[in-house]
């Protein structure tokens, strides 16, 4: 005897189906946010530097491994030692197409100048890494350690010896009042208009020192011109890789463990405007996430000697205040701040 197959109607295969997937998209979330038209990416510097050289690398991952859908357009705006660039992004609220890529003078360019600018006129999407600074000499001259050469600047006495970086009132400056406040010295500070130009005059012996950036001044430690003494930051750099013949990154000791009890890095993050809701800024997130885990992000940090750095969220708003705080302090200490 066969057995008989119930048939459902048509109509109610259809409506069960119907049902199925209406209670499917109930339990799938929405479609989180993404860009809809070409993001503009700000660089409150010129071309050439640090933070254009990393702005123009994240675009260049990004497009290379299909990160985003829409493009992504590098814009230049310096003017006011990076205000027009900072100016730019406090005004666009709510505008999820516009980031910015930050660096120390986010802190330092209101405070010397009085220019109506905070960073927390903007949204902190994520630190992307911490850009370190070392105490260079030059090879002919007899100083190993950092504590030889601060001895000799004293012995020296007080604006004797000749500090050189790059321009005034910004980071190498700082460093260099930080480094006479910790260590009771007084440097002849010399701006020039870069760290390859620092590097060369430090190569010639018309400044005694600099705190260039390690890839400003790499070519000239490989070709032995150039000796680092120390770098300012709490920890070693990790990179092993032997630079010269006997020394690696990671054999440079910090500036504390020489004695010099000063550190310094400069921020390399990212930004929006304000006023942007909660899933704009995780796109974000996520995206420059995927952006460090590129073998090509790797590269760029070890042959910048870069500290990596990266936190978001509630963490990088805690770190963000403590730097505010601490390059107010040295600005004030340094006479750099604007006059009310």
């Amino acid at each position: 005897m066969k057995k008989r197959i119930l048939k459902a109607p048509l109509k109610t295969v259809a409506s069960l189906c119907a049902a199925a997937l209406l209670a499917l998209g109930a339990a799938t979330p929405a479609l989180a946010w993404e860009p809809s038209k070409p993001v503009e990416f700000v660089v409150p510097a010129g071309t050439g530097g640090g933070a254009d050289q990393m702005a123009r690398l994240i675009q260049g991952i990004i497009v290379k491994h299909k990160l985003m859908k829409e493009s992504m357009i590098v814009v230049n705006k310096s003017g006011g030692a990076g205000a027009e660039g900072f100016m730019d992004v406090k005004e666009a609220k709510g505008d999820p197409n516009k980031i910015i890529i930050t660096l120390s003078n986010m802190f330092t360019t209101p405070m010397a100048t009085g220019v109506p600018f905070n960073w927390k006129d903007m949204t902190p999407v994520s630190m992307m890494a911490l850009d370190q600074f070392v105490l260079w000499v030059n090879a002919d001259k007899p100083y190993k350690t950092a504590k030889d050469y601060i001895d000799a600047v004293k012995a020296a006495g007080p604006n004797k010896m000749k500090m050189g970086g790059t321009g005034s009132k910004q980071e190498d400056q700082i460093i260099t009042v930080g480094l006479q406040k910790a260590t009771g010295t007084k440097f002849i500070y010399i701006p020039y208009k870069g760290g390859g130009e620092v590097a060369v005059q430090l190569v010639g012996g018309h400044i005694d020192s600099t705190v260039n950036n390690p890839i400003e001044a790499v070519a000239q430690w490989r070709a032995g011109k150039l000796r680092p003494l120390c770098v300012f930051d709490n920890a070693r750099m990790p990179y092993k890789e032997k630079v010269t013949d006997t020394m690696s990154w990671a054999d440079i000791p910090t500036c504390t463990e020489s004695g010099v009890p000063t550190d310094y890095v400069m921020l390399r993050g990212i930004f929006m405007g304000p006023g942007v809701s909660a899933d704009e800024l995780a796109y974000y997130v996520d995206l420059m996430k995927k952006v460090r885990e590129t073998p090509d992000w790797k590269d760029f940090m070890q042959k910048g000697a870069f500290n990596t750095t990266s936190m978001s969220g509630a963490e990088f708003k805690g770190w963000l205040e403590k730097a505010e705080a601490n390059h107010r302090e040295l600005m004030t200490e340094a006479g750099f701040m604007a006059k009310k």
